[in-house]
């Protein structure tokens, strides 16, 4: 088994608490579901958010999900002029057997634009 690294992004629509936590509910199942990971897979998560979301902590949404004793930490991704607004990021180190080029990266929606280099 080996440590592996995996990146994500989704864009929200609004700034507010209860659509970021679907929305950065979905990219984190999604990154669950499409690299056959479960929460005992997880070391630690670490979230950024464009300066333009207040409303709520991104890990808010793994706790939700049940992700509850595994190390997440969130910051403030850089005030980049031009940068998609309202972006959550995501960079999961996880245990799996995969090999790094089977790894699923996911960038849902708009972001996929992000890094059409590892988008799935």
């Amino acid at each position: 088994m080996a440590v592996r690294a995996v990146r994500g992004a989704v864009q929200l629509e609004q700034d507010e608490a209860g659509h970021m936590g679907e929305r950065v509910g979905a990219l984190l199942t999604a990154v669950l579901e499409r690299n056959s990971l479960v929460a005992d897979d997880l070391i630690s998560i670490w979230f950024t958010a464009t300066p333009d979301l207040h409303s709520d902590f991104p890990a808010a949404a793994a706790r939700g999900l049940g992700i509850v004793d595994v190390p997440l930490i969130c910051a403030q991704e850089l005030d980049i002029t031009g940068a998609m607004p309202r972006v959550v990021r995501v960079l999961a180190h996880v245990e799996t057997y995969l090999p790094k080029s089977e790894v699923a990266h996911v960038y849902l929606g708009a972001t996929a634009a992000l890094r059409k280099d590892i988008a799935q």
